[in-house]
């Protein structure tokens, strides 16, 4: 997408019959850039449309019927689709853009963080009922939505892991089809995680009843709408704070965030506020408590932006916090990500006496270039 724009997505929608005609259409307009690998998987959205049109799922209250002879088996689900690739590139405009095209009743776009919390609390409420709660909830789950689209798929909960397998394949039995974006392949969900070995098989379910495929475009459309704008606020004051919301806001398309973890080397970080690629932090969260180089390159493996609020002028007796800054830029600068920070001083002032200030000069300069349209547009 170019960065001042974004297709509306509630205008003339009986103008276009799918998927691909709805995005060759935004882009015959100028309300697209020409993308071909959005394209292609606007061609698989399409197919996947095109045989949701007939589909009637059979929710598996015949199978005895059928095991008897006494009803035909009912229609195979069609392929679902799991979109993966880097942040930015049009994943969930497309899925949003398939969503709105097909035309069933029972259909379900959710954040797949909101959809987990949903399905913990259904498990909670059935704590008392004899049985396993998972079919049941599968079975609810089912009537309610035979399309379920996930936005962010991701896994870093062992709670989360260790019951999607088995709600999966109740849901898969169901006739429950299935559009799911992510920043990771089905290889890498849960990476690292704890019991990972009982968490392959879903993988493989996974890749058995999802068409995968990656979104491999170079460029990140999210943050070119970040070329010639202020990324860095002094002072940290309330103004400051708007431009961050403000911020955060153009990053994840308006999505207000929720808390997230990552599983580093067997342990849990918390992350207080996360939405589609973007993680905030205030300065103590991120340098203030006993993080190590293993937490930032978690954090900048799984999050390509960051927003960073009341960075303060340090002083000697905070060159714990100096240090733990100083990893934090260098791991993201490498990795090339994304800073919008508030602080108390400019760069050269935030750190100019103490252990390692001779080594904080590093990190002052790459918080100099990091501001710069140059280093944003080789990101993008």
């Amino acid at each position: 997408m170019p960065p001042s724009s974004q297709p509306e997505f509630s205008s003339d929608l009986a103008a276009f019959g799918g998927p691909l005609a709805r995005y060759r259409a935004w882009h015959a307009r100028g309300e697209l850039l020409h993308d071909p690998a959005q394209e292609l998987a606007a061609m698989k959205l399409q197919s996947l449309a095109r045989a949701l049109a007939e589909y009637q799922p059979g929710h598996g209250e015949s199978g005895w019927r059928v095991r008897l002879g006494l009803a035909e088996a009912p229609e195979p689900a069609p392929l679902g689709l799991y979109i993966f690739g880097k942040v930015g590139r049009g994943k969930s405009m497309l899925m949003d853009m398939f969503f709105d095209c097909v035309a069933m009743a029972k259909k379900r776009r959710v954040h797949f963080y909101e959809f987990m919390q949903d399905v913990h609390a259904r498990i909670h409420r059935r704590r008392e009922e004899k049985g396993d709660p998972i079919a049941p909830v599968a079975r609810d789950l089912a009537a309610e939505a035979t399309l379920l689209c996930f936005d962010e798929f991701q896994v870093a909960d062992i709670a989360d892991a260790m019951i999607l397998g088995r709600l999966f394949t109740a849901l898969f039995a169901a006739g429950v089809v299935v559009v799911a974006t992510s920043n990771r392949p089905p290889d890498e969900l849960y990476k690292d995680g704890l019991q990972r070995e009982r968490f392959v098989p879903f993988i493989e379910l996974l890749k058995d009843r999802l068409d995968v495929l990656e979104l491999e475009g170079a460029r990140d459309y999210r943050l070119e709408r970040f070329v010639g704008r202020q990324v860095f606020f002094v002072p940290a004051d309330g103004c400051a704070l708007g431009a961050l919301e403000a911020a955060f806001a153009d990053l994840t398309g308006g999505a207000s965030g929720e808390r997230a973890s990552l599983v580093v080397q067997g342990r849990t970080l918390a992350v207080p506020r996360a939405a589609k690629g973007v993680a905030w932090f205030d300065f103590a969260q991120l340098c203030g408590a006993a993080l190590g180089p293993a937490d930032y390159l978690a954090l900048c493996r799984n999050f390509r932006s960051f927003v960073v609020a009341c960075i303060p002028r340090m002083g000697p007796d905070q060159r714990n916090e100096a240090k733990r800054f100083n990893m934090f830029i260098d791991t993201l600068y490498e990795a090339h990500g994304n800073l919008i920070a508030s602080a108390e001083a400019p760069p050269a002032a935030l750190y100019e006496a103490g252990d390692g200030a001779f080594e904080f000069e590093r990190t002052v300069s790459r918080l100099i270039e990091m501001q710069s349209d140059d280093y944003i547009r080789r990101q993008a």
